[in-house]
């Protein structure tokens, strides 16, 4: 392994998020040298402003909730109200955990940490404070920032999900800018914790890249929890003072709140960083990369969130040890995006992997079956007090290509749900198979008996 001061590496890493520090840590596993280099902490967004710490605004939304509906399980319990800075404790304390376990990895692992920001300097080199380093192989991994609408500045009581998760107080009222997935599990955490809160989607829908049907009972159940929102409409703009934020709709419509959220998606980070003077093709900031994550620049390769495709965390992840196997000459496999596992963490939850009906439909035609299994016919479901289904899409006596899924906790199924697809695996297969009673996995096994034609606890 390289000693601490060397400037020179097998491997030379911008980013230490999900993709960077999976990469780092992989090539480190495979004999090789590397140099890890971020500007902030190790773990980037995901450890640090997104997945883990909304998640855990989410557990104690659903504490809340349960405190509040206790009294019909027959405990008798009141919800006095919420803590925020005793909530924002405890989700700092996960994080730290985390991030120290983190770096104790990497420590361990001799992976070369080099704080400080970068700049791509040349083709196999990166300057850091005044310091240019080398790598055989440069791999890009410089994540992504909440985006704003052009014009619409974020600051005081309009923020993006970086500003909420730092929030020492519950707002009595919300309106969330945009429907997709950031958008929906913040309102739901606000919900939970006793905000009056409208989403408003341009859309037809919320959550919108999932299957409709998932779409549409997401949208009844956050009518049965008095979540508003306001689907097909556009914003148009946003005034603030003391009293709030004043938010305009293209249709002239306006709606007053005390926040909010610009929850429209991510963008990539990589303004900036000499990845374009240095040659690396890119579109609209996205780096463009070949089915093996190759830039066009030789020995470049670009991961997770600053590629175009999806923006997950567990993507990034697989990109950094894709790469890292791919320069050790293993010859790895690539999963494609349609079928990475996607979670909604709102309540209820919605979970999927593979093709939606639609999707299925315009490449394969009517050469497609579709299957919805209701989560009442599933005991643990019951015992949750949770409504839902699970969705199967198979290609007509083939394999499953689709699983769809919404309702309390179902994003756990979601494991055995993408080795079904990813493994091409049919009905017959997966209704073969044995799920533990009683638990919310059963109506996984419940739906592939109906599809390959004996359903126990389902209606024919």
């Amino acid at each position: 392994m390289t000693s601490a001061d060397s400037t020179s590496f097998d491997v030379l890493i911008l980013g230490g998020g999900s993709g960077g520090y999976a990469c780092a840590l992989r090539s480190a596993e495979l004999g090789l040298t590397v140099g890890l280099i971020d500007k902030d902490k190790l773990g980037g967004t995901c450890l640090h402003r997104g997945c883990i710490p909304t998640k855990a605004l989410l557990h104690a939304a659903e504490v809340a909730d349960s405190s509040r509906e206790s009294a019909h399980f027959g405990v008798n319990t009141t919800l006095q109200g919420i803590d925020m800075p005793k909530v924002n404790e405890y989700r700092d304390g996960v994080v730290g955990r985390l991030y120290k376990g983190l770096q104790g990895l990497v420590k361990s692992r001799d992976v070369n940490f080099i704080e400080g920001e970068g700049k791509l300097v040349g083709p196999n080199s990166i300057e850091v404070n005044g310091t240019v380093y080398t790598g055989k192989n440069v791999v890009l991994a410089t994540g992504s920032y909440a985006k704003s609408i052009p014009g619409l500045e974020i600051t005081g009581k309009i923020m993006t999900s970086d500003q909420a998760l730092d929030l020492d107080y519950v707002p009595s009222s919300v309106i969330v800018l945009g429907g997709g997935v950031i958008g929906v599990e913040f309102a739901s955490v606000w919900k939970s914790f006793g905000s009056d809160v409208t989403i408003v989607e341009g859309l037809p829908h919320l959550v919108p890249n999932e299957d409709e049907a998932c779409s549409k009972a997401l949208e009844r159940a956050y009518r049965k929890r008095g979540i508003n929102f306001i689907l097909g409409t556009k914003f148009a703009s946003a005034t603030q003072d003391a009293n709030g934020v004043h938010v305009t709709l293209e249709d002239g419509k306006t709606l007053d709140a005390d926040l909010l959220l610009v929850a429209i998606g991510r963008g990539p980070s990589t303004d900036g960083m000499g990845y374009e003077a240095q040659g690396v093709a890119m579109e609209r900031g996205w780096v463009l990369v070949d089915d093996r994550l190759r830039t066009n620049v030789p020995n470049v390769y670009a991961v997770g969130d600053i590629t175009p495709g999806l923006q997950l965390a567990h993507r990034g992840f697989q990109h950094g040890i894709f790469v890292a196997e791919e320069i050790a000459g293993m010859n790895p496999i690539m999963i494609e995006d349609i079928n990475i596992p996607k979670v909604t963490y709102c309540e209820p939850e919605v979970a999927s992997v593979g093709m939606t009906e639609a999707q299925a439909k315009a490449q394969y035609g009517e050469d497609v079956v579709a299957y919805e299994y209701n989560l009442g016919g599933n005991g643990k479901s019951q015992i949750l007090g949770t409504a839902g289904f699970i969705k199967l899409v198979q290609k007509k006596d083939g394999p499953v290509i689709g699983i769809h899924m919404v309702g309390s906790r179902v994003g756990e199924q979601i494991g055995e749900a993408q080795l079904i697809v990813n493994w091409e695996a049919t009905p017959d297969d997966v209704a073969a198979l044995i799920h533990a009673h009683p638990t919310q996995n059963e109506a996984m096994g419940e739906a592939h008996l109906a599809l390959a034609g004996k359903p126990l606890h389902a209606h024919a």
